[in-house]
C-alpha cells in the first residue's frame, strides 16, 4: 500500500515559511531542492553553506528540518541543539525539536520544549495530538501498553493484508500465484486480490505449520480484486458477508468515464465497490450491490459493529474532508442501509482515513495519514465521551506503527490478541499481515472512606511510591466522590501513601506481580481513620468571647454550628468534653468562675442545637491556668495575642460507635 498524501500532512506540520533571508546562489539552489522535497540533496547544500559560514543560522534550521522530515531524528538533534537556544529562534521549531526528542525517547525533554511550545501556542490544534494536561500522550496510545508483533507464517511474496477471525477460520486478502490467476494488476505488477481463508487450529497464536490456504468458497472472488470482508447476520439472523470488490456485478464491469473535450480522450475509472454475500448450498453467493455505493467514486474496507447495527466503510465520495474518509450507515432491521453519515472532523482529517474495525467496547479504530504519526499510514483508536460521542484520536503507537503503512487492525474480543498489515521492513511481501499479543495498560482504583462513617473523602492526597527504594513516582487527589485512579507497571512492589488534613496518613501495599496479561485494573478502596481534633475536623475558626463576657457572640454561634454538624451528621456517636479558658487579666477566682460560664453556655448552646446531654460528658472551666502564650498581665501582650488565651476546647472521648471500632471496620469492609 502506497501512501503519497502522507507528505501533504507533513509539510502542514512541520514546513513554516522562514523570514526573509539575503539570497545567494548557493542558498536559492539549496531552498529550491528543499521546496521540492528533495531533501537528501538540500542536506549536502546546507551544509556547504555552513563551511562557508553564509546563512548559518538558516542552514542549522533546515538541516534540522530536512532530518526530521526523512524520519532520522539522531542526526536531526545536533543542528536543534545549534539554534534552538537563540532568543530569536521561531517558537515552531520547539515544536519541532519536542517531535524529534520524543522520536529517541528522550520523553523528559520533550516535554519541556512541548510545554514551552504550548505556551506561545495556545491555540494550536496539533498540540491536542501531543499534549494532554502537559504530558505526550495522543501520539503514543499510552507508554505502559505493551504489544509484541510479530509476522504470520502464512505471508506470501506478494501482497497479504485484513487478516480477521471468524468461527474458526482466519480470513484475509491476498494477490498470491494460484491457479487461474496469470492476469496481473498493471499498477504494482502483482495478480489480482483473492479472499483466502486458514482452518484456524491455532495459526497465529501457535505459530504450528498450517494447511495451504484456500480461497473462499462461492462466486465472492473474480477476476477483479476482492478484499477487507466482514461476517454480519441479516434479518433471518442469517449469516452474510460485506466485502469490497472492483465495479463487477452480475457479470457486468462497469466504469466511470471523464471526458476531456480538448485532448479528445476519456479517462476509465474502475472504482471500488462493497457487496453482500449470502450462503446458498454452503458457497457464499454474491446478492446484492450495496445503496452506498455509485460509478463515480469508492467504497469498501466494510465492518459492523458488535450488534451488526452499524455498517462502517471509507469513502472518497464528494463532500468529505479529504481523500477518503470514514463513514457509517445504519443497518435496518430488514438488512437494508441507511443515508451514510461522515464520521466528523475528530476522525477524519484532510488526508485519507480507511480500513475501519469497531471492536466489542464500540471503540473505532482506522488507519490515517492524516493525524500525526510515526510514518505514512498510521492505526489510531478513537476517545468517546460517555454519550458515544468521539472526543479525540489516540495513535497505538510502537510497534503497532512503524514508518511505513500500517493499517487494518482487527482483535478478538478481550483485545488481547489480533492482526494488523503492513509494508514495514523485514517482511515476505509488499504488504504483509503481523499477529500481536496485547498487553493492557494497568492502573489502581478506588474510593477512600472515613473509616468510622464510611463516606467518602475528596482531596486526599494519594502518592505513589517504590516500595523498595522509597522513591516517589507520582500523586494525584481523590475526587468529590472519593474516586481515585492511576497507572502503574506491572510486576512492582508499590506503596500507597494517603494523607488529609483530617486523617492522619495512611500506608497501603499494593503489589502487582502474577497478575494475569488480560487484567488492566486493581481495586483498591481505602479507610482512613480520622483525627481526634474537633478543631480540625470542624474547620473551626477561633471562638471568641468579649472580654469579661459569656454570652455566645454570632461569629461565636457560626463556629459551634459547625460542632453542631459534626456530631449530629458526620460522627454521630462522637461524645466530648467542653473546656473554656479565659486570658490572664485578673484573679484566679474571678477568671475560673468567668470559664465556667463560658463552658455552660457553650454547652447550653449546643443542647439547644440537638445534641444529646449524654454525649457531652462534661463542661468545665479552667480559668488562667492553661494559657497558650507567655501573656502573664495585659502589658505583656498586644491585645490580640492576649486574646489567644480565651478559648474553648472540644477533646474527643470517642467518634466510633457503640460496639466498637474493630466490629465497625469488619462490616464495612464486607
Amino acid at each position: 500500500m502506497k501512501s503519497k498524501p502522507i507528505i501533504f500532512l507533513w509539510i502542514i506540520l512541520l514546513l513554516t515559511t522562514t523570514g526573509a533571508v539575503a539570497q545567494s546562489t548557493q542558498l536559492k539552489k539549496a531552498d529550491e531542492l528543499f521546496n521540492k522535497f528533495a531533501y537528501a540533496k538540500a542536506i549536502p547544500e546546507y551544509e556547504l553553506l555552513v563551511v562557508k559560514g553564509r546563512h548559518v543560522e538558516h542552514a542549522y534550521q533546515r538541516l534540522a528540518e530536512c532530518y526530521l522530515l526523512l524520519r532520522d531524528f539522531e542526526k536531526a538533534l545536533p543542528y536543534f541543539e545549534r539554534f534552538i537556544n537563540n532568543a530569536e529562534t521561531p517558537s515552531h521549531y520547539y515544536f519541532k525539536y519536542g517531535m524529534a526528542l520524543q522520536s529517541v525517547n528522550r520523553d523528559k525533554e520533550a516535554v519541556k520544549w512541548l510545554k514551552r511550545y504550548k505556551r506561545l501556542n495556545k491555540n494550536d490544534k496539533k498540540l491536542r495530538q501531543f499534549l494532554k494536561d502537559g504530558d505526550l500522550a495522543s501520539v503514543v496510545f499510552n507508554s505502559r501498553e505493551s504489544y509484541e508483533v510479530e509476522p504470520v507464517n502464512f505471508n506470501s511474496e506478494y501482497n497479504d493484508f485484513g487478516a480477521i477471525i471468524n468461527n474458526g477460520r482466519v480470513y484475509f486478502s491476498s494477490s498470491r500465484l494460484s491457479e487461474g490467476k496469470e492476469k496481473r494488476y498493471a499498477w504494482d505488477n502483482q495478480p489480482w486480490l483473492d479472499i483466502y481463508y486458514l482452518e484456524e487450529d491455532n495459526p497465529y497464536f501457535d505459530r504450528m505449520s498450517l494447511l495451504r490456504p484456500q480461497k473462499i468458497e462461492g462466486d465472492i472472488n473474480s477476476k477483479y480484486h476482492e478484499s477487507s470482508l466482514v461476517f454480519s447476520t441479516d434479518y433471518k439472523n442469517d449469516t452474510v458477508i460485506y466485502f469490497t470488490r472492483n465495479n463487477f456485478f452480475e457479470n457486468k464491469v462497469r466504469y466511470h468515464e471523464v471526458k476531456h473535450k480538448e485532448e479528445k480522450l476519456v479517462e476509465k475509472t474502475n472504482n471500488l465497490k462493497i457487496y453482500k454475500a449470502e450462503k446458498v448450498d454452503g458457497k457464499w453467493k454474491v446478492v446484492r450491490n450495496m445503496k452506498m455505493n455509485a460509478d463515480h467514486y469508492s467504497s469498501g474496507h466494510p465492518t459492523v459493529n458488535e450488534n451488526r447495527t452499524k455498517l462502517y466503510f471509507a469513502s472518497d465520495r464528494p463532500g468529505g474532508y479529504g481523500g477518503t474518509d470514514i463513514y457509517y450507515c445504519d443497518i435496518h432491521p430488514r438488512g437494508g442501509v441507511g443515508r451514510p453519515v461522515n464520521a466528523g472532523p475528530v476522525v477524519n482529517t484532510a488526508g485519507n482515513e480507511m480500513f475501519p474495525f469497531v471492536n466489542n467496547e464500540g471503540k473505532l479504530f482506522f488507519a490515517s495519514d492524516g493525524h500525526m504519526g510515526f510514518g505514512q499510514l498510521d492505526i489510531f483508536a478513537t476517545i468517546s465521551d460517555p454519550s458515544g460521542e468521539v472526543m479525540d484520536v489516540i495513535n497505538l503507537g510502537q510497534p503497532i506503527n512503524s514508518d511505513k503503512d500500517d493499517f487494518a487492525f482487527f482483535t478478538n474480543e478481550d483485545g488481547t490478541q489480533g492482526f494488523i498489515s503492513s509494508n514495514r521492513k523485514g517482511g515476505k511481501g509488499g504488504d504483509d499481515i503481523y499477529s500481536f499479543n496485547f498487553t493492557p495498560s494497568l492502573y489502581v482504583e478506588g474510593i477512600v472512606y472515613d473509616a468510622v462513617n464510611a463516606k467518602t473523602l475528596d482531596s486526599v492526597t494519594i502518592a505513589l511510591t517504590d516500595k523498595n527504594t522509597g522513591n516517589f513516582i507520582k500523586e494525584v487527589t481523590t475526587d468529590k466522590r472519593g474516586y481515585y485512579r492511576m497507572f502503574i507497571n506491572r510486576s512492582m512492589e508499590y506503596t500507597l501513601v494517603l494523607n488529609r488534613r483530617t486523617h492522619p496518613e495512611k500506608k497501603v501495599r499494593l503489589s502487582t506481580h502474577n497478575l494475569p496479561q488480560t487484567q488492566k485494573k486493581i481495586e483498591k478502596n481505602v479507610y482512613m481513620e480520622p483525627v481526634m481534633d474537633v478543631k480540625v475536623l470542624a474547620d473551626l475558626n477561633k471562638i471568641y468571647f468579649d472580654f469579661d463576657k459569656s454570652n455566645i457572640r454570632p461569629d461565636a454561634a457560626r463556629e459551634l454550628d459547625k460542632v453542631v454538624q459534626l456530631m449530629l451528621e458526620t460522627y454521630p456517636y462522637m461524645t466530648i468534653r467542653l473546656e473554656s479558658h479565659t486570658d490572664p487579666v485578673g484573679s484566679h477566682e474571678y477568671n475560673d468562675v468567668l470559664s465556667e460560664k463560658r463552658a455552660r453556655s457553650t454547652y447550653q448552646y449546643l443542647i439547644s442545637k440537638g445534641v444529646p446531654q449524654e454525649r457531652i460528658l462534661s463542661y468545665k472551666g479552667f480559668g488562667k491556668r492553661k494559657p497558650v502564650n507567655d501573656c502573664k498581665t495585659k502589658w505583656d501582650c498586644p491585645p490580640e495575642v492576649l486574646e489567644l488565651n480565651r478559648r474553648t476546647e472540644f477533646p474527643i472521648e470517642n467518634i466510633w460507635e457503640p460496639k466498637g471500632k474493630t466490629e465497625v471496620l469488619a462490616a464495612k469492609s464486607k
